[in-house]
């Protein structure tokens, strides 16, 4: 099970259950601290097209500037969500899997043991 990435907060419980649960089923994979090491406007964009959702599917609003940057408001196209994603990681929403079978936002933890190789 290689060539299987986390955007991971290991302040997260979530993140870390996901984390716990990838090794647990013997991947270890490539774990980008996306606070340490934010991920640029177009690899957000790749992997928001990846899941066939849209920008906003991938903000976080608990815990962040959400709502003091009011990106509620419509306002705001996918290109400004994603500078203020890049500007704020923290918006991200957590943990995102990538796996070579697709990519998603795996909230509970579970939500990602279908994307997982079989082995």
């Amino acid at each position: 099970m290689s060539s299987i990435t986390i955007y991971h907060n290991p302040n997260c419980g979530t993140s870390r259950n996901v984390l716990a649960l990838l090794r647990e089923l013997g991947a270890e994979p490539t774990v980008v601290e996306y606070l340490k090491t934010p991920p640029s406007g177009d690899e957000i964009l790749s992997l928001v097209r990846r899941m066939g959702v849209g920008v906003r599917d991938v903000l976080r609003q608990k815990g962040t500037p959400y709502g003091e940057l009011d990106l509620g408001h419509p306002q705001w196209s996918d290109d400004q969500l994603l500078d203020f994603i890049a500007q704020y990681p923290v918006l991200l929403q957590r943990p995102i899997v990538v796996t070579p079978q697709a990519v998603r936002i795996c909230r509970p933890p579970e939500t990602g043991l279908e994307m997982l190789p079989k082995v």
